[in-house]
């Protein structure tokens, strides 16, 4: 509890206790009973007199402040002295115990997000001194001992340990990290000592990034917040000329039938009018829904840039995924060896060696599988054949290594492989020695990722890919995906999406999940647009309005959960709100309701919504 919240707290206190004193008083003297009961009115409601006086003054007159000082002052001057003390009284009960639930969740989601480092340490004359991160500059060697957080992002000199990454991810999977590893700002270093090269300023780091784009969210209102906003702007002018009207028209009509007037009851009932049409509960608790919304997604390492988006995420109907580096590692590797004339582990030496002079993403997985330091000295005479493969000598033997049409090139017969992949043909001193299959490997939750977002309620899932069909269409088939389009450029990725979406109905949307940096212009083209793999991606996080913090596709549907979540607890708190205000509105212009009726209209629905708000900001597990 802050100082101003504790200071509130003090004058509701004493405001009370002088309610009950003078409760017990026997006054007998009206203007006395008035005095004496202006002292805790004005003990706990000055703020909100003047508040109302700045919004006369400055023509902004209907808001809360208004309606409840007119209210208050109307109720005393009708000679309710207890009821309007009272109404004021628990009144600032709601607005204190508001401040606390907001203060309360930004706590909560700086708490999830607390990634910001306090200093970096930097060695002089062979001791650590301690700095702001923000003096730190590009090329410094940092050193973060066990315990710390990695204050920038860099690449490690010296050392290896264990990180711990769940306040970017959401997971508590450690992560290793070796000397040559790139390593990010936010993550908590687990067991040895680094040195670290920095690549970054501070304000360009992962963690400033993150945090300046949570801190943003809200600067991003959804439309159910705009229509808020406006129904605010005439909702509360609305009921003040009502009330007015409410205090005025029956008397006048009485008049005129001959009836006693009875301004007291009319004007009661106007006042009471006045207190239950505050639009505190609304005005609050829906922005608050979305606010813990985002804070609950940014814990489960999900992170979205406004409430607009989160909004669009939860009509997602149609989810439409890259291939590679999405559903898939982006990572190919040998996944068998056919046919072969040898033993398997020499095949794939020669192999290795005579692609050892290439950085092809073919070669690094053949290098990979060999699993032995490479001997460039034995490798002579290569040739590169473009579109075909490598021919070189290996020990004095010629190897080579690459597709059919080297095969065919060189005059050997090679063997058709039935299995999806790439397929590397290899021919020793002349003869066929079989061939290797490279492929690359589905992320493990890939498959589970679909089945969770058929469980959330998406209808259609897609796979866009530059691979060839029947890699594309054995990647769709093991994951369950409903449609495939293959072998395509990136211009023929937009082109889909938009055909797409002109298939979708209106009110559904469309989903697009990509690596969020060659995909960037399908991510924008898309209603919505989700990187995958971002830990770390600056491209990821400008391209896309949603950025998971790691490569785990099943954190999709996590995504299109929360967000309905959110999206449900803000229409169950504007029926909730509108409904029982709309109930008691009747019940006070029918003069049934009073004043404590209108305390519970106001302050306690606002107190229900405000709870049922900040329940977005929990998550749990799929």
């Amino acid at each position: 509890m802050n100082k101003k919240q504790k200071k509130m707290l003090i004058r509701i206190i004493v405001s009370a206790l002088l309610i009950v004193i003078l409760k017990l008083l026997p006054i007998s003297n009206e203007y006395l009973e008035f005095a004496l009961f202006f002292i805790p009115y004005l003990v706990i409601g000055y703020d909100i007199l003047i508040k109302a006086l700045k919004g006369i003054l400055n023509r902004q007159v209907f808001d809360e402040n208004f309606l409840m000082a007119v209210a208050t002052v109307g109720a005393i001057a009708l000679g309710d002295y207890m009821e309007g003390v009272a109404v004021m009284l628990f009144y600032q009960i709601g607005e204190l115990f508001q401040s606390y639930a907001v203060g309360k969740s930004r706590r909560n989601i700086s708490e999830l997000m607390d990634i910001r480092p306090d200093y970096a340490n930097i060695e002089k004359d062979g001791k650590l001194e301690k700095v702001d991160p923000d003096e730190v500059k590009i090329g410094t060697t940092i050193i973060v001992q066990p315990g710390e957080k990695i204050p920038i992002d860099g690449i490690i000199l010296e050392g290896s340990t264990t990180l711990n990454t769940s306040a970017l991810t959401g997971e508590s999977l450690p992560r290793e990290a070796l000397a040559g590893d790139k390593v990010i700002s936010g993550c908590i270093n687990m067991t040895g000592l680094l040195k670290i090269k920095t690549t970054k300023v501070f304000e360009e780091s992962t963690v400033s990034k993150i945090l300046d784009l949570v801190e943003n969210s809200s600067s991003k209102k959804s439309r159910s917040e705009n229509f808020i906003s406006k129904f605010a702007r005439y909702y509360t002018p609305a009921v003040c000329y009502s009330a007015v009207a409410l205090a005025v028209i029956p008397p006048v009509v009485r008049v005129l039938m001959g009836i006693s007037p009875e301004w007291g009851d009319w004007i009661y009932r106007a006042l009471t009018f006045l207190v239950i049409s505050c639009p505190c509960a609304l005005v609050i608790s829906i922005p608050l829904s979305f606010f813990a919304g985002i804070g609950g997604a940014s814990n489960a390492g999900v992170l979205v840039k406004g409430s607009n988006y989160l909004e669009t995420l939860s009509q997602t109907k149609y989810v439409v995924f890259d291939k590679t580096g999405t559903m898939t590692r982006g990572v190919f590797e040998v996944a068998g060896v056919h046919h072969s004339a040898m033993e398997e582990g020499k095949l794939l030496e020669y192999a290795a060696l005579a692609e050892s002079y290439s950085s092809h993403p073919i070669s690094k997985s053949l290098q990979k599988a060999y699993g032995k330091p490479i001997d460039q000295s034995r490798v002579s005479d290569v040739e590169e054949i473009s579109g075909n493969g490598v021919i070189a000598k290996v020990d004095g033997i010629t190897v080579a290594a690459g597709n059919s049409k080297l095969m065919k090139r060189i005059g050997v017969e090679y063997a058709d492989c039935h299995s999806v992949g790439t397929i590397v043909h290899m021919a020793v001193d002349g003869a066929y020695a079989g061939h290797i299959l490279i492929s690359d490997i589905l992320k493990p939750h890939a498959k589970e990722a679909i089945v969770e977002l058929k469980k959330a309620g998406v209808t259609k899932t897609v796979m866009l890919t530059g691979d060839m069909k029947n890699v594309a269409d054995q990647v769709a088939d093991k994951l369950g995906i409903g449609e495939v389009y293959s072998e395509l450029l990136p211009g023929d990725k937009v082109a889909i999406v938009e055909k797409l979406l002109g298939e979708k109905g209106t009110k559904e949307k469309l989903a697009f999940v990509g690596d969020g940096i060659n995909d960037a212009p399908v991510l924008s083209r898309a209603d919505i647009g989700i990187a995958m793999g971002a830990l770390g991606s600056d491209a990821a996080i400008e391209a896309a309005d949603v950025v998971l913090m790691d490569d785990d596709p099943l954190k999709i549907a996590k995504a299109i959960k929360i967000s309905r979540k959110c999206i449900r607890i803000v229409y169950e708190n504007i029926v909730f709100a509108i409904g029982i205000k709309i109930i008691c509105l009747l019940l006070g212009a029918l003069g049934i309701a009073n004043m404590w009726v209108a305390i519970f209209a106001d302050v306690g629905v606002m107190v229900i919504a405000v709870l049922n708000a900040i329940r977005a900001l929990f998550v749990k597990k799929l």
